[in-house]
């Protein structure tokens, strides 16, 4: 049973599943559009609604230093808990459960038939499934139900996000998950609040998750906003005082205009490799991507 609301008054409920606390009256969704207030509970709208399923490289995730070379069933629902303005996926993370059915054609797959799928593409090199596409944790009940199934079928479960959920919501899924992808926007405080969200709610988040899981990072820079060499010299001493040390991945990747920033330039590659090489003076494995 998700426990992770309190009740703030005999109309209102408070949704614990991330830093915004939503306050929700009934039939009210959340900022996430993903959870709303249902007779008195929270409950999760998106649970087992699928709008992309695909088997994809582990690199696309991406992820480079586990089970290398290998596929990963990936599904994403809608919604999400940040407002990125450059989401490359925003037709389906910025929707609710209406315009994810009529627009993307969302279907419901039980975790028992996504754990079937994932066991049936285990011939093809599959190893698992992994949560990605939107923000995985504004559905975290069908993250934690179906992973558990991939588990005892003696498969992996990879998770992509973007770290903004609750250490409650985190321990509910931690023990089924094997790898994850987090993304950290930037390392300051402002440009966090830019996007809906919170800096200090992700760096733990990532410190919990790097001390019983495989975590590898990604950063996107975007010009004007988190390019800065100071900022990056910051970001990488932190990561290296982790649990994992400066033997944790860090994936630097190029920002390509899209979305709500088509007025922006993509990000000049010689930064994306100056970034990289200031990561390198902490960190053992940087990575660069869309360079």
């Amino acid at each position: 049973m998700n426990t992770l609301f309190t009740e703030t008054s005999s109309m209102k409920i408070t949704c614990h599943t991330c830093m915004h606390r939503c306050c929700l009256s009934p039939g009210q969704r959340g900022i996430c559009l993903a959870r709303k207030n249902s007779d008195g509970r929270i409950v999760c709208d998106n649970y087992g609604m699928v709008t992309s399923l695909a088997l994809d490289p582990i690199e696309k995730k991406p992820l480079k230093m586990f089970r290398p070379g290998s596929l990963v069933l990936s599904v994403g629902s809608f919604g999400c808990n940040l407002k990125c303005p450059f989401c490359q996926n925003h037709e389906i993370s910025m929707v609710g459960r209406e315009e994810a059915e009529e627009t993307v054609g969302a279907v419901f797959l039980s975790p028992e038939v996504l754990a079937d799928k994932a066991l049936a593409c285990k011939p093809m090199g599959n190893i698992g499934v992994a949560f990605t596409y939107n923000e995985p944790l504004v559905g975290w009940e069908y993250v934690r139900d179906t992973a558990k199934l991939v588990k005892e079928a003696g498969m992996d479960n990879v998770l992509v996000t973007n770290g903004s959920a609750s250490l409650e919501v985190l321990e509910e899924i931690l023990p089924f998950i094997d790898a994850m992808n987090i993304d950290l926007k930037g390392f300051n405080e402002s440009y966090y609040e830019k996007l809906g969200g919170d800096l200090e709610s992700v760096k733990r988040f990532i410190a919990r998750a790097s001390e019983d899981c495989h975590v590898e990072l990604t950063t996107l820079i975007v010009p004007g906003e988190n390019d800065s060499v100071e900022e990056m010299e910051e970001e990488a001493g932190w990561i290296a005082s982790l649990a994992g040390g400066a033997e944790m991945p860090l994936h630097i990747t190029r920002f390509f205009p899209q979305y709500r920033t088509k007025d922006k330039e993509a990000t000049d590659v010689e930064l994306v490799y100056r970034l990289a090489g200031t990561a390198k003076k902490y960190l053992k494995n940087v990575f660069t991507g869309n360079c």
